[in-house]
């Protein structure tokens, strides 16, 4: 999902499905992606009403851009090698971006664009960050990538291990893992030292078992969360002074104290949420649905 402005609204999903709305999501116009109506699009970035990149996770691997709303689409990405899978994207701003992919041979996959999407190279591999034995990236809400300042990317990992990179810093994080349903899926950022990751166990929907991680400092240590989201969560989302918001396969938490305490505000499914780049406007999507927060 990605949520331009209060008005346009950008969704991806299963089967080559993109949907657009210009209106605050009272109406909606789907798409299916010709050559892609059995693809994953797990990932979006959209830029205005008619300007929007979407992620095909592998294999292979594709990206694939639209100047004209949905109406057509050119392939920017493809990559066939074997254990390629991408996870997520993000854009500093319109010209520059980035993508995470799962290891290949031990080492995660990046790729870097710097024309607003249109071209992307794989950084090399002696510059790759390493990965454990058993540890990926969740493709559940293109969230575990996100910019933590206007030079510089953050993104999270699960599985057999669960970490924090920034650049060469890997930092271990205090959730559950072990197992290869278990671990980070969805990291936000309110400034430089203040983040939230999410996850858990997704095979647990219901199990608060260390399905979150609150840092203060940039990761150097960690709040002990009193009340926890209500389950294993796929997407967190900063909204505004001390208040951020989770989603997941059973439900909607909200925070107003930085993570502290979270309550639960929904029992509806959602696997995405994501508050407006240039407004208020907070949306999520997953199961087959798109919803609005009213606060």
């Amino acid at each position: 999902m990605s949520v331009v402005n209060d008005k346009v609204v950008w969704v991806s999903g299963s089967s080559g499905t993109v949907g657009r709305s210009l209106d605050s999501g009272h109406t909606w116009k789907w798409m299916t992606v010709k050559g892609f109506e059995k693809t994953e699009f797990r990932d979006i970035e959209a830029f205005d009403e008619t300007t929007a990149i979407i992620m095909a996770v592998g294999e292979p691997a594709y990206i694939l851009k639209t100047n004209d709303g949905g109406d057509h689409w050119q392939v920017v990405f493809e990559n066939k090698d074997k254990g390629m899978f991408l996870d997520a994207m993000e854009f500093w701003n319109e010209q520059s971006g980035i993508v995470i992919g799962d290891p290949i041979d031990g080492k995660f996959f990046i790729g870097r664009s710097f024309d607003g999407g249109n071209t992307w190279q794989g950084v090399p591999a002696d510059k790759r960050p390493q990965a454990d034995e058993g540890e990926a990236c969740f493709a559940s809400s293109g969230t575990n990538i996100r910019k933590l300042t206007k030079a510089e990317a953050i993104f999270i990992s699960g599985g057999k291990s669960a970490h924090v990179f920034i650049r060469n810093q890997k930092i271990k994080l205090p959730m559950l893992q072990g197992k290869e349903s278990t671990g980070a899926n969805s990291i936000a950022v309110k400034d430089k030292k203040n983040w939230i990751v999410v996850g858990g166990d997704f095979m647990l929907k219901d199990s608060r078992a260390g399905n979150i991680a609150v840092t203060h400092d940039g990761g150097r240590s960690w709040v002990n969360v009193q009340n926890p989201p209500t389950g294993y969560r796929s997407c967190v989302e900063y909204l505004r002074k001390k208040q951020w918001i989770t989603c997941g396969l059973n439900g909607v938490d909200l925070t107003d104290d930085d993570g502290k305490h979270f309550t639960r505000i929904s029992s509806e499914e959602f696997h995405v949420v994501r508050k407006a780049k240039k407004g208020k406007a907070v949306f999520l999507a997953g199961n087959g649905k798109v919803g609005k927060l009213i606060l």
